[in-house]
């Protein structure tokens, strides 16, 4: 009987190192995006934007109150509600994936999406809109920030992934 405990216990606390494991991740991500916007705010804010690469690139600042490149305009509520919902269920679905290496690429896809979502949740939060301020101008995208990059990068190599990768057997 003792034996039966000490493996549930083992597992139980492989669960919870893990699980506290991904939400330093999270932090520390989350933490960088933030920085990056804070840096943003004091040094292009009001400002002209900051060539790196002349006519490819630039930092400017922009405020964002929609959601991915600037669309679903003035719908902060719904992106308040939704972001912390997405996140939760891709924690759960993060927890609930089997401890195998070959699920190291879904689960760093999971985290990054995360750390996006709860990086501009905590701008719409605080200041009711999103920094944006990275620019390629070459081909006129839309100006993003870091946690954009997370969340897009993440979202498509989700989709490869289970495109490629993944079969439906292996969940």
């Amino acid at each position: 009987m003792a034996d039966l405990h000490s493996t549930s216990d083992k597992r139980a606390g492989r669960k919870v190192a893990k699980a506290l494991s991904a939400i330093l991740f999270v932090a520390v991500l989350i933490f960088l995006d933030q920085w990056t916007k804070s840096i943003a705010i004091r040094t292009l804010m009001g400002k002209e934007p900051v060539v790196v690469i002349p006519g490819v690139l630039e930092f400017v600042y922009v405020e964002n109150r929609g959601a991915a490149f600037g669309t679903f305009q003035g719908m902060r509520t719904v992106f308040l509600f939704l972001a912390p919902v997405v996140s939760l269920i891709l924690f759960v679905l993060f927890l609930r994936l089997k401890e195998d290496r070959k699920y190291l690429p879904l689960k760093g896809c999971f985290l990054f999406i995360i750390s996006g979502a709860l990086g501009n949740f905590i701008d719409r939060l605080r200041l009711s809109y999103v920094v944006d301020f990275i620019y390629f101008k070459l081909i006129n995208f839309p100006v993003f920030n870091v946690a954009d990059i997370y969340v897009t990068c993440s979202c498509i190599l989700l989709i490869l992934l289970l495109l490629f990768k993944y079969k439906e057997e292996d969940f």
